[in-house]
């Protein structure tokens, strides 16, 4: 006898046609909630629902880039240090000040009728940084605006990640609760031949019984996955910013190829991952910031030029001024400047440091995991899941013969079902192990699994 799994096989690949097919019937329309389920009640979820198109893992990155929160709020952020950066920029930090000074005089003049004067002048006056402020100013700004864009590349690697995982979680319930039906429709069936052969005397009540109890605690155990899947879709429906009240249901499989790439690799690429090049932009800036700081301790020197007309009208004077001006540093260095400067870039460097220290023994860690998690899928598939589905098989063959009981068959049965569970455990394990291993290295893999 077939196992039910082996009878599904054939009709994965028509029913994998047809959703390729009417999915652009779907992007025309321009109704993306079609992607979508409305939130129902445990006992009318379905793990595949042929009226609605299945969420594949690139159209949830889509919609996490396009509405995640915390990816909107970083990209923000670029329009102030844009500004900063176009201020930076320019010919020179400080204004020129334009000053006019119009003056109406009186002078009054013995035996003679008060003379009335007008007279005026004007005049512009820059300020320039002496000890290369400027340029300080302009390196720092740059690669602070650099280091917010490689930020950015990480928050977005950082959502793209969550998404992942989300939909990852949300893959492995929808296979449970396959496995939990394929054992179901055994179970109930067998509870109905044995009903069959209590009624007709040929086996006692006990074994009856036993196999209703069976089939109860499958079906609430199906209950559970069910209420738990609702949760996880709610979470990747949150995380993906989908509106109120619609879950996701996703598409794609639980396997994954063998990694393209060994440790060395790995570690080599951590090294120019979006962080670190955030970090190392920020120390970069900082160090500029300080000596823009220091810099600013010598006293820019104000250069003045104005022109004027006094004295009486038969005797004009025109007059031309020259002015500098400098001030004393004498009560205050710009120390709480330098101060602040200081200790922002001791904190950027011992996080870069710690950063640099904590990325390459967390891959080392998940990488012997992956390895570990590997060899476990590989052992479940080759060998146990094999010999597990085999001795059902036999099993319900020789229950059929009168050669075992009930018993035996429940005991087959939870054997085959706790190896399935144990194999979708541990490829959602080593799927999340690798989402965590990518995000932690900066590794981008040519194709992702679906």
């Amino acid at each position: 006898m077939f196992s039910l799994e082996n009878l599904m096989r054939p009709l994965i690949l028509p029913l994998t046609i047809a959703a390729l097919l009417a999915a652009p019937a779907f992007c025309r329309a321009g109704d993306t909630t079609k992607n979508i389920i409305p939130v129902s009640s445990p006992t009318t979820v379905a793990v595949e629902t042929p009226s609605t198109t299945p969420l594949t893992l690139e159209l949830a990155w889509q919609f996490a880039e396009n509405g995640n929160s915390v990816l909107r709020q970083a990209k923000a952020q670029l329009a102030a240090i844009e500004a900063d950066a176009a201020d930076a920029r320019s010919l020179l930090w400080n204004n020129p000040k334009l000053t006019g000074e119009r003056v109406s005089r009186e002078v009054p003049q013995s035996g003679m009728p008060t003379d009335k004067r007008r007279e005026w002048s004007t005049g512009i006056e820059q300020t320039f940084e002496i000890a290369g402020q400027q340029s300080y100013r302009r390196k720092a700004t740059q690669l602070q605006l650099q280091a917010l864009e490689a930020s950015i590349e990480d928050t977005r690697r950082a959502v793209r990640s969550e998404v992942e995982r989300r939909f990852v979680q949300v893959l492995s319930l929808q296979e449970r609760i396959v496995t939990e039906r394929q054992s179901l429709k055994i179970i109930e069936d067998t509870a109905t031949s044995v009903k069959k052969r209590v009624a007709a005397g040929e086996d006692s009540r006990l074994d009856g019984n036993l196999a209703q109890v069976e089939a109860v605690r499958a079906k609430n155990q199906i209950g559970v996955l069910e209420e738990q899947l609702i949760q996880a879709r709610a979470d990747l429906a949150s995380t993906l910013q989908l509106p109120s009240g619609l879950l996701p249901v996703a598409s794609g499989t639980l396997g994954t190829a063998s990694p393209i790439y060994t440790l060395e690799a790995l570690l080599s690429n951590s090294l120019n991952r979006p962080l670190l090049r955030s970090l190392d932009y920020r120390e970069q800036s900082a160090k500029n910031r300080l000596a823009l700081e220091r810099a600013s301790r010598y006293p820019d020197l104000t250069v003045g030029l104005s022109t004027g007309r006094e004295g009486p009208a038969n005797a004009r004077e025109r007059l031309t001024t020259l002015t500098f001006s400098i001030p004393l540093p004498l009560f205050r260095n710009n120390a709480s400047g330098i101060g602040r400067a200081s200790t922002e870039l001791s904190q950027v460097q011992i996080e870069r440091e710690s950063s640099v220290r904590d990325t390459g023994s967390n891959i080392n860690a998940m990488w012997k995991k992956l390895q570990s998690l590997t060899a476990r899928v590989n052992a479940l598939q080759q060998n146990i899941l094999p010999a597990l589905e085999e001795n059902q098989r036999l099993s319900v063959k020789s229950l059929q013969a009168g050669e075992i009981g009930l018993f035996q068959l429940l005991v087959v049965t939870r054997q085959v079902l706790d190896g399935r569970r144990d194999l979708i455990d541990a490829q959602t394990e080593l799927r999340l192990t690798r989402i965590a291993l990518h995000e932690t290295a900066g590794w981008n893999e040519p194709a992702a699994p679906q």
